[in-house]
């Protein structure tokens, strides 16, 4: 068994990734589960499993208050089952329901980064309903303000920059090593 294995055992519980969209939760969980020998799921892509359509045609056809009803539901079913990596939608860890059941059930990693590398992230994709609606930067500044707040209540905070995903992961298996060890 690695290291990075006894290391999972030893938290014995879900791990799970909150952050802007463009922060890398999906990129750097794969990662992570991978080096972790767990399981990686994506919030977002099991929503669109369930709901046969993609977020935005979600969004254009049944509005937010509808996808964050769902995306709470999908989360739920999401955090059953044997510890694993799930990444999260950038608006699932503001809603207040959803927040309760991570910090009851899994250890929160909120991947920060900056608002340069959020629009250069995000930059050139229109699978973001949120960033569709005005000019990027400025969505993403408010966003900002308004989530990392709540973000900060996770239970570690990496940041990121414009590095390769391993150094993040890195960053984040360093975090968990710190949380795993026993209190004195």
């Amino acid at each position: 068994m690695t290291a990075d294995e006894e290391l999972a055992e030893r938290l014995g519980r879900s791990i799970v990734l909150v952050g802007l969209m463009g922060s890398g939760k999906s990129c750097v969980g794969r990662r992570l589960a991978a080096r972790l020998k767990v399981a990686f799921i994506d919030s977002d892509a099991e929503f669109e499993a369930a709901a046969g359509c993609t977020i935005s045609d979600y969004f254009a056809r049944f509005g937010e208050p509808s996808f964050r009803d769902g995306e709470r539901k999908v989360i739920a079913r999401l955090m059953e089952g044997a510890p694993k990596v799930l990444a999260t939608g950038g608006g699932a860890f503001v809603d207040p329901e959803t927040r309760a059941r991570i910090k009851d059930e899994a250890i929160s990693v909120w991947i920060r980064a900056d608002l340069d590398l959020l629009v250069k992230r995000t930059s050139g994709r229109d699978h973001r309903p949120l960033l569709k609606t005005g000019d990027p930067r400025e969505i993403l500044g408010r966003l900002m303000d308004a989530r990392y707040p709540l973000y900060a209540e996770a239970d570690i905070t990496v940041d990121t920059t414009d590095e390769p995903p391993e150094v993040t992961v890195a960053k984040i298996i360093d975090q968990l090593a710190i949380l795993s060890e026993p209190k004195a």
